[in-house]
């Protein structure tokens, strides 16, 4: 869900704010009174324990032991708030929305086991898509960060670095813009302050920004140029293979001199969808509009008659290789769905079962 705009940064005399904090999460806060529980930000995650900012001060936290019987997705990530008693979280408040997909190396297909959700980072304003104009650039993985990026109800904007490797990279912002459809799009080199300027709407005190990309598409350089100092790793490209190393292993999330919040992302390799909600359509909204004049309301816009979809990819309207793309996530997208409800009849199930068994044994203890 996009951030609710009546919860918005109005907490100015709180320093808290200048975390992100609003009034969806003091309201949270002020069901749990007399408890001596502190509110911090999780501003990075590391194997055993978790960095928690107040503000005024940094720790680093344990979970509360009843945290230990929930799932790995339930535990809090880089971004979350959460409310703290000796170093020791208590409470993950309820997030204004979260950037997850489907855990690396599973993506749902046919035979594999249900996918895992892996939630990238927490109540956020913006997500940058950062592609290098180098190889990295491709059109198709573009649309599929969107989708990912829209699945979450959050909102995008795509970044393309390198910009100085190119005569003119405004052709690639233009290309960029025919499958964006209204989603900023901005070229840009690191060394460039004028094109770093651009990310300054997005970038406004207590507003939560992450970015995502593949490794090597400049990520870590741009938060460095943002800050004014290292503070991340950058590593090369490999000329080769084309492909970067993971020089950021950790998701933390770090104050801009102007008072803006950034996560930075290890590069993504593979991008698995977790939430269907409406992410395609979204992406693909010229799809959608042919797809209101279909003579079918179900069309698959593969074989049936009266497929307005195939006649605007026949006509040119529509690319081919763009249809192709929407084709190869929709089947992802309903194999998840129809994974989803196969897990709850499974649940379900099992829930009876469980309670045919109980009355049974109540019957025979007569």
């Amino acid at each position: 869900m996009n951030i609710d705009k009546k919860a918005d940064k109005t907490e100015t005399n709180n320093p808290l704010s200048q975390l992100g904090w609003n009034t969806h999460f003091q309201a949270q806060m002020e069901r749990f009174p007399g408890q001596d529980l502190i509110p911090a930000r999780v501003i990075g995650v590391r194997k055993n324990s978790f960095l928690v900012s107040t503000h005024k001060e940094e720790w680093r936290c344990a979970l509360a032991g009843r945290f230990h019987k929930d799932t790995a997705a339930q535990y809090p990530v880089t971004g979350d708030w959460v409310l703290v008693k000796d170093t020791v979280i208590s409470r993950v408040l309820v997030r204004q929305n979260a950037l997850s997909r489907g855990a690396s190396g599973n993506r749902g297909k046919q035979g594999a086991h249900p996918q895992r959700e892996q939630t990238l980072a927490a109540n956020l304003d913006t997500v940058f898509i950062v592609s290098g104009l180098d190889r990295d650039f491709n059109l198709r993985r573009i649309e599929r960060y969107l989708t990912l990026v829209y699945n979450c109800g959050l909102n995008p904007v795509i970044l393309l670095t390198k910009a100085d490797l190119h005569q003119n990279p405004v052709q690639f912002v233009s290309d960029t813009q025919g499958v964006a459809f209204g989603v900023p799009v901005y070229h840009m080199s690191a060394t460039d302050d004028d094109c770093l300027s651009a990310m300054a709407p997005y970038l406004v005190p207590g507003a939560t920004t992450t970015m995502i990309g593949s490794s090597g598409a400049g990520k870590s350089t741009l938060i460095n140029r943002l800050c004014g100092r290292a503070v991340q790793r950058t590593g090369a490209v490999s000329q080769v293979v084309n492909k970067g190393t993971h020089t950021t292993t950790s998701r933390d999330l770090i104050r801009l001199p102007n008072g803006g919040l950034v996560i930075d992302n290890p590069g993504i390799r593979e991008i698995a969808f977790w939430d269907i909600d409406g992410g395609i359509d979204a992406a693909f909204p010229e799809i959608e509009a042919f797809a209101r004049g279909c003579r079918f309301t179900d069309c698959s816009h593969i074989h049936e008659p009266g497929c307005r979809v195939r006649e605007a990819v026949e006509a040119g309207d529509i690319p081919e290789c763009r249809m192709e793309n929407y084709r190869k996530m929709n089947r992802e997208l309903a194999y998840l769905a129809q994974s989803r409800n196969k897990s709850a009849d499974r649940v379900e199930k099992e829930r009876w079962k469980d309670v045919a068994l109980k009355i049974k044994a109540m019957k025979k203890g007569r």
